[in-house]
């Protein structure tokens, strides 16, 4: 057991593996958590403004807001991470000072973040003994392999403990996660952007999940960005905006999509039509690409496509269907084993990337700082990655008066806020370093585009964003081929949809044509 001493000199004390630390949710319960009046300032620069939260025992509660909005730095000191400059918290009715995550945990908190805190080469066993063995609640491998597989059974949640967890799925991880901060007893489970990284399929998931641990009496916090998983699956929302709580614990069913989304913003969010053009000569053909792995393995089998300028193709499909591996042959990164890919007719499958670009490929990698930008480079150095390679700024010695200069251009040109030439790109948040990464690429060679999930990660304001200049492109005549898991993303850009499952096209569509049925129906492989 490990004791945590509360503001009234009670003890709140740590069950593992089993028994309710709080009743099931019933009239009358005080809030199982609630903040109010919470500030904290980094370096002088406030984060949170007496920002309040209440959460009830039994519901799922969204926290939303725009990327920098203070969701996170909020539940960081809700379990002891940061510590508050002012305010008070209070747990299940009772005021508490949090000492730290471990005083949190303690009290029946447990936080998963959006990075997960798992050492990759033990097993998963070995991470839970690790988590629990610090509390003497947990002796051997073998005690908490039988802790794992008797929770995984009660919740549904189930992962083999013995595995490796460097060789789990980004799913597997996180219910690891989830399954670690339940052994520790946690009744308040707060989850950080946990779909962020999860396909279709696997987001329904781990959502149903969390509203069978809110019947059985947990309090859920889900932090997102994604609105309809805000309206599908929460029974109330709070926003937060600049560090402050604009709405407090609404009812969803209160408020629609646009409403939430105006809260976030502090305006009305223009939403971004498909582009407005009429599909001109072929850019981009694909025929029968197939790439292959070491293993004889094929994530890409005999795949074609066509692509027009001024057309916006959208291929859609659960993750892991080769849709990666497509990309990164597309840009020159991995060989295709047969097949032919040609930009204006001329075959560039044995060309190196800069002879592509120099055709005009550009490339939006789904993850933007492994293969798209360096976060350590500054915002006129990631800007500059193409061009110092191609003599732009110079030969031996590169000229850094122009790569400032365009840098500035590009930063007011895309409106990236929080960017200086100067700055390290890996400090700017998710949305506008996307838009550093979108200003290189979308320039005045652009020709076909290879956009893979450019909204991933970002909230609605800078989805927005990023699907505008995107739009904006290819009413100048450029072609996008938008390779996307997220269905609302591909019909709202799209001219036409393609599906890709298993390495093939399963079906294309006119966008008109496009439902959410048929596009799972194919998804799967049922249509």
């Amino acid at each position: 057991m490990t004791a945590l001493t509360n503001d009234s000199g009670t003890a709140a004390t740590l069950t593992v593996a089993g028994g309710s630390l709080h009743r099931p949710n019933e009239r009358g319960l005080p809030p199982a958590l609630e903040m109010q009046g919470i500030s904290k300032a980094f370096d002088g620069k406030p984060a949170l403004v007496e920002a309040g939260f209440s959460l009830a025992w039994g519901e799922v509660h969204a926290l939303v807001g725009e990327n920098g909005a203070g969701k996170s730095t909020l539940m960081n000191v809700a379990t002891g991470v940061y510590a508050a400059d002012s305010g008070s918290q209070n747990i299940d009715g009772a005021a508490v000072s949090l000492r730290g995550p471990a005083d949190a945990t303690a009290a029946g908190l447990g936080m998963v973040h959006q990075h997960f805190r798992l050492v990759s080469r033990f097993t998963v066993a070995e991470n839970v003994l690790l988590a629990l063995g610090k509390h003497g609640a947990v002796r051997s491998v073998r005690e908490a392999a039988a802790l794992i597989e008797a929770k995984g059974r009660e919740i549904g949640l189930g992962v083999r403990p013995d595995a490796v967890v460097a060789d789990l799925s980004i799913a597997d991880r996180q219910r690891t996660e989830i399954l670690k901060v339940l052994l520790l007893g946690a009744r308040i489970v707060i989850l950080d952007e946990p779909t962020a990284v999860l396909t279709e399929g696997e987001s329904e998931a781990l959502l149903s999940f969390t509203r069978r641990l809110a019947d059985q009496g947990h309090a859920v916090v889900l932090i997102t960005h994604k609105l309809r998983e805000v309206a599908a699956r929460s029974d109330r929302v709070t926003v937060m905006r600049q560090g402050r709580t604009i709405v407090a614990g609404v009812p969803t069913a209160s408020m629609n999509i646009d409403e939430i989304a105006r809260q976030v913003v502090g305006s009305d969010v223009a939403r971004v039509d498909r582009p407005v053009s009429v599909p001109g000569p072929e850019r981009l053909r694909i025929e029968a690409l197939t790439v292959a792995h070491a293993d004889g393995t094929r994530p890409v089998d005999e795949l074609s496509l066509v692509l027009r300028a001024g057309e916006v193709l959208g291929v859609a499909g659960v993750g892991g269907n080769g849709q990666q591996e497509l990309v990164d042959c597309l840009a020159g990164m991995v060989p295709l084993q047969s097949g032919r890919i040609a930009i204006d007719g001329r075959d560039i499958a044995s060309l190196p990337i800069a002879a592509r670009r120099g055709l005009g490929l550009r490339v939006v990698p789904s993850d933007r700082f492994a293969t798209g930008m360096v976060r350590e480079l500054t915002v006129a150095e990631n800007l500059a990655l193409t061009g110092v390679p191609a003599g732009r700024f110079g030969g031996l010695f590169v000229r850094r008066a122009p790569m400032r200069a365009e840098a500035r251009e590009a930063i007011e040109r895309f409106d990236i806020h929080g960017a200086a030439p100067g700055r390290s790109t890996g400090l700017l948040s998710g949305g506008n370093a996307q838009k550093v990464l979108l200003a290189r690429e979308l320039d005045s060679g652009l020709k076909v585009l290879v956009a893979h999930s450019p909204a991933r990660g970002l909230d609605v304001k800078a989805t927005r964003a990023v699907h505008a200049f995107v739009k904006a492109a290819v009413e100048k005549g450029a072609a996008c081929l938008l390779i996307s898991e997220d269905l609302e993303e591909v019909l709202a850009m799209s001219h036409r949809v393609a599906v890709m499952n298993r390495g093939r096209i399963a079906g294309e569509m006119a966008v008109e044509e496009a439902t959410a049925d048929r596009l799972g129906a194919l998804m799967i492989g049922h249509a």
